[in-house]
């Protein structure tokens, strides 16, 4: 693939097709998703090799759009797409690439082309094109790059990902203390060289350490004279390099903010964090959490298959394994089965009423604990809360299904058992929905990822136990 401009006979078709453009309600849909219509004739276009066409149709698309677009045709259309829109594949649609996306199409370009996108992004984007080459193209392309860019990105992939320093922007406005906001004005007008959007001045001390911010706001409604210290916001929300971006996230979150600073060891200012960066951070936190739960690996529909499979292929034997231990104790009352085959109908019900359970507490605790909602000065509280909630749904599920059973089956011993299993595997599965995540992030171990074995195992177990111990222990059978 190449980034070369696109001959002139190739532009002289595009202006050509140009009247079979689609408006933006052919294109775009009331979810502003692009239509499948839309789709299959830039597809269609591709396979008759009309490259005129085909940059006709994408040339009006916003970049979110054009990345959209590659994300929807299949993978060996890609390249024919990029090589007929090479001029319009500038860096704002690569940092808007689907990752598995944008990793196969960055392995076709040379380390220049690389460069060159790199150096027209954001430091945060331009790190994330990079950071998952391989180390000798990672260095290849940063030869080739500026020496200004090139120390930036260098410094910011020294930082551990998913951190504040791997996420932040160094284009960011500082300014010394002592000067009015007169001088900021000419300050700000007078030199081009400086970052050409933000939404608030850092004010510096003679250190470098952030004192406090201006918001733009200020600064434009604020006689020239008043110096900078006397209208400047003193108390604002530091973001250390080493954060995690989930805290940052939390951060901007909680104390509802715009920008952040981001400061070093020494507190000096290295950078700033903005809240666009910041919705990313929630949208991908939240998808990973939720398909950690599940095992089902990243998720995402662009990951390669054989990625995909062995990601769940790895959690469905570790379920497999939970599934053997819970038939192990099935094993151990088989002769009550055989004498009364009915206990074998009913088992389910209760081992998958508590998983249901279980899985509702385990939720609600993980994202209690990732939005720091649940803290060690609450933790006893919300475990009696789950308790409470656990104990009244079993009452109410061991009625409804203990007086069904006996009625149906006209054994109101039968009844009995399986109420009082429900209510008990119904409190075990609220006391591990909530201890086990708790016991897993206490030890640092992310509780999204492992909870839902121990949970299942827990109540799958108890709940096969509590039924078949009850029907023997209770002279059922």
């Amino acid at each position: 693939m190449s980034l070369e401009p696109l001959d002139p006979d190739t532009i002289d078709t595009a202006q050509a097709a140009s009247e079979a453009v689609p408006a933006e309600s052919e294109r775009l849909d009331a979810d502003n998703m692009l239509k499948s219509d839309y789709v299959r004739r830039v597809r269609d276009a591709l396979e008759a090799g009309d490259d005129g066409a085909v940059y006709a149709l994408v040339e009006p698309l916003h970049p979110a759009d054009i990345a959209d677009l590659l994300e929807q045709v299949e993978a060996d259309e890609r390249s024919a797409l990029t090589r007929a829109i090479s001029d319009l594949m500038g860096s704002e649609v690569f940092a808007e690439l689907n990752d598995h996306v944008r990793e196969a199409l960055v392995d076709e370009l040379s380390a220049e082309d690389i460069a060159e996108i790199a150096e027209e992004m954001e430091t945060d984007d331009a790190v994330a094109l990079l950071e998952d080459l391989e180390p000798e193209e990672q260095q290849a392309v940063l030869a080739e790059m500026e020496p200004e860019e090139r120390a930036a990105i260098e410094s910011a992939l020294a930082y551990p990902e998913e951190t504040a320093g791997r996420l932040m922007s160094r284009d960011f406005i500082a300014v010394n203390e002592q000067l009015t906001v007169g001088e900021l004005i000419h300050y700000l007008r007078d030199n081009k060289d400086l970052a050409t959007e933000f939404w608030e001045v850092f004010i510096v001390d003679a250190h470098y350490r952030p004192v406090g911010t201006c918001q733009l706001s200020w600064i434009l409604r604020t006689d020239r004279h008043i110096a900078l210290s006397d209208v400047m916001k003193r108390d604002q929300t530091l973001i250390p390099v080493t954060m995690d971006q989930e805290e940052v996230a939390l951060r901007f979150q909680k104390y509802a903010l715009i920008s952040a600073a981001v400061v070093d060891e020494s507190g000096r200012l290295v950078g700033q964090i903005t809240v666009d960066d910041v919705v990313h951070i929630i949208q991908e936190e939240a998808s990973e959490d939720i398909l950690r739960l599940s095992g089902a690996g990243d998720g995402d529909i662009n990951e390669p298959i054989l990625m995909t499979v062995r990601t769940r292929l790895s959690w469905l034997v570790v379920n497999l394994g939970t599934a053997i231990l819970a038939s192990s104790v099935v094993s151990l009352f088989q002769d009550a089965i055989a004498r009364f085959a009915l206990l074998a109908v009913l088992m389910p019900i209760v081992s998958g009423m508590g998983g249901n359970a279980g899985t509702q507490t385990l939720a609600v605790v993980v994202r209690a604990i990732a939005t720091n909602q649940l803290t060690s000065s609450n933790t006893i509280r919300m475990v009696l809360r789950e308790l409470r909630i656990a104990m009244a749904n079993g009452l109410s599920l061991g009625l409804l299904i203990g007086t069904s059973t006996a009625l149906l089956f006209h054994n109101p011993h039968l009844g009995a058992v399986i109420g009082a299993a429900m209510i008990i595997n119904n409190l075990v599965a609220g006391l591990a929905g909530i201890l086990v995540p708790i016991t897993l992030d206490r030890a640092n171990v992310d509780p999204a990822v492992s909870s839902a074995v121990f949970v299942t195992t827990a109540t799958d177990v108890m709940g096969f136990f509590s039924f078949l111990g009850l029907a023997v222990a209770t002279g059922l059978v």
